[in-house]
């Protein structure tokens, strides 16, 4: 399930995944999970070279139970800092890197590999898994995706978070490596006048019909 911030692919991704008893993986938190290393280790997310160098050295860990998603990072739960402005206005940086993606794509293939599971992210459908069985793109009005990351982060406005997705879509479709687009055969499903429950029904009716 590909899309971009705010399309809500976490949510419905989980419920997804608890409803037909499968594996869950949200790829973008081992994009954070990178990003909050190589700031704690004092690497400029600007700096790709370094970046670059220094993206083998992290040893990251993702738990795949829908009901209690966990990453960590040399042995350290980071499943909250990840989410923290600091890493948010950084990982866009951080993941466009070649070697960056190259080491976290085959961590992923690796996961999926095990088969029986959802997976989300933004190149997912077009990079990680082009043979899933099922490959939607979930999308939703800037409107919609901005009220939602504001109601999820205190003290956020509606008008902030707009104009941080935007930056964060623009980032992210025009990377050079694996940039964020709907995948060749994918669904779109459009979230904006959708709920939560609808648009786990929806998928699933799709999973039904499909598999």
């Amino acid at each position: 399930m590909d899309g971009p911030s705010g399309s809500g692919k976490s949510s419905a991704s989980r419920g997804v995944a608890r409803a037909l008893g499968l594996r869950y993986l949200d790829t973008g938190a081992m994009y954070r999970a990178m990003t909050w290393w190589m700031l704690e280790h004092g690497v400029d997310p600007a700096d790709a070279g370094t970046v670059a160098a220094r993206a083998a050295e992290p040893v990251i860990s993702s738990g795949t139970d829908p009901d209690g998603p966990s990453i960590h990072v040399d042995g350290v739960d980071v499943a909250g800092p990840i989410r923290g402005d600091a890493v948010t206005g950084a990982v866009s940086a951080v993941a466009a890197v070649p070697e960056v993606r190259a080491r976290l794509v085959g961590m992923q293939r690796q996961i999926i590999g095990d088969g029986d599971i959802v997976v989300e992210g933004r190149d997912i459908g077009t990079v990680v898994a082009p043979d899933a069985t099922l490959k939607i793109y979930l999308t939703a009005s800037a409107e919609a995706r901005a009220a939602r990351r504001s109601a999820e982060l205190a003290g956020s406005t509606v008008e902030a978070q707009q104009a941080a997705l935007a930056r964060r879509d623009r980032l992210d479709s025009t990377r050079t490596t694996d940039p964020l687009s709907m995948a060749a055969g994918a669904i779109e499903l459009d979230t904006t006048a959708l709920n939560l429950d609808e648009v786990v029904a929806e998928v699933l009716r799709l999973v039904k019909e499909r598999t």
